[in-house]
């Protein structure tokens, strides 16, 4: 029998190597934040310097202050917006300058003509963009620039049009032309940790099951709970792995490729969603002490098997037809567990795993009719491994003469009129 002391020392072994783990995984996180923290500080710093030389030899003598601003303004935002941020930001500093200009030639200069103007332009560019942003910033701060400095320097409107459209240029040539990224690189480094988390969580899952261990699969869900961050990066870099293929030439032989992996990734957060339901399941089944076949846990198990092949196919750009396969065993093993004898949350959990599976599928490139089909027709024939189905053959019986007779004698009486006798032909005399 386990002593109290014996307990202790196993939940203090067991932290300490989560707290390694997530050490580990911390530190890769913020080694790909350094990565992408060192591109764009490099691409800001190219663009600022590109934008005050062109500003400065087009635009003629003078402190272009705004171009270099406007580049670094376009690079800074978040990857994915940029082109979006440059569009916002030309709309906003047009915005500001016509309501300044409007609002000064009417109400003229002065500390509450500033306020007025200023409180219109914020108004304006909201109604236009809906939500705040770069264009509900320009617009303010270019109405102030117009209200407060226009009286005493003319001809500010033109030269910040200019610099805006400098500075929003260099910019996006930067990122499309100068220094793009590799869109599959960022896309991979993002969806990484996914895939391993999602892969080492079902494989814990199913592990609990096999051990009967209702806070294994409890820990497992936990794990699950707390990829919202790695999801959130993972959209930000299908953003802008999406923008680089689209504005860079030199990274368009990529698309193909692209829109193949992003297709896989897109369908993470789903399976996301259904791994955290499946080690839910698998945790209340295990405290209400519901029978788990021994099916089951394998089941859970060839789905992560899938989830990982599905990474390395995607990454080789390779058919994931090892995917597919591993996905069809884990419906299999699934049927033949519930034709075993499970109970209501066992019977969850067998649910869930076929709808992850088909999730998966659709990770793989199948419609979602073809994938139901697969996952469907698997399950069915790995219950029927269990419960074969019982096949009634139906005889028609064979018409014999008396058979016939007795029918047209009982056709015959039916057919009578009741209360009324056959007449009989009369006797002979």
């Amino acid at each position: 029998m386990r002593s109290a002391l014996d307990a202790v020392a196993e939940r203090t072994v067991r932290s300490a190597a989560e707290a390694r783990r997530r050490g580990g995984a911390g530190g890769r996180v913020r080694l790909r934040q350094l990565e992408v923290t060192v591109v764009i500080a490099v691409q800001a710093g190219l663009a600022a310097a590109l934008a005050a030389l062109i500003a400065q030899h087009l635009l003629g003598p003078g402190a272009h202050v705004f171009a270099p601003a406007a580049a670094v303004g376009t690079i800074a935002t978040a990857i994915g917006q940029r082109a979006r941020r440059t569009f916002e930001l030309l709309a906003g500093v047009g915005i500001g300058i016509m309501i300044g200009d409007g609002l000064r030639f009417l109400l003229g200069s002065g500390p509450w003509q500033t306020g007025a103007v200023v409180a219109l332009a914020i108004a304006s560019a909201l109604l236009v963009a809906g939500r705040g942003g770069a264009l509900v910033g320009q617009a303010g701060g270019t109405a102030v620039l117009i209200a407060t400095l226009a009286p005493m320097q003319r001809g500010l409107e033109l030269p910040r049009i200019f610099d805006a459209l400098v500075g929003g240029a260099v910019g996006l040539l930067v990122v499309a032309l100068l220094l793009p990224i590799n869109p599959l690189r960022v896309l991979d480094r993002a969806a990484a940790p996914l895939f391993a988390a999602v892969t080492e969580q079902l494989h814990a899952v199913a592990d609990a099951l096999s051990r009967r261990d209702a806070d294994a699969a409890i820990r497992a869900l936990d794990r699950l709970r707390g990829l919202d961050a790695d999801i959130g990066r993972l959209n930000e870099s299908l953003s802008g792995a999406e923008e680089v293929v689209t504005l860079a030439p030199a990274r368009w032989h990529r698309r193909a490729r692209f829109h193949r992996y992003a297709r896989t990734a897109e369908h993470l957060e789903r399976l996301i969603l259904m791994s955290r339901a499946l080690a839910r399941w698998s945790a209340t089944a295990l405290q209400y002490g519901e029978p788990v076949p021994a099916h089951l846990p394998r089941a859970v198990r060839r789905l992560g098997d899938g989830i990982a092949e599905l990474r390395r196919a995607s990454r080789a750009d390779q058919e994931p037809e090892r995917t597919r396969q591993l996905v069809r065993e884990s419906a299999h093993l699934a049927g033949r567990a519930w034709a075993e004898g499970v109970r209501s949350y066992g019977d969850a959990l067998v649910t869930d795993l076929r709808t992850a599976g088909s999730d998966l599928l659709r990770g793989t490139g199948c419609h979602p009719d073809d994938a139901n089909r697969m996952v469907r027709q698997a399950a069915l024939a790995g219950a029927a491994e269990v419960r074969p189905p019982l096949r009634r053959e139906l005889r028609r019986p064979r018409r014999t003469r008396i058979t016939g007779t007795r029918r047209r004698a009982r056709l015959a009486k039916q057919a009578r009129p009741e209360g009324r006798a056959v007449a009989s032909h009369p006797p002979a005399r």
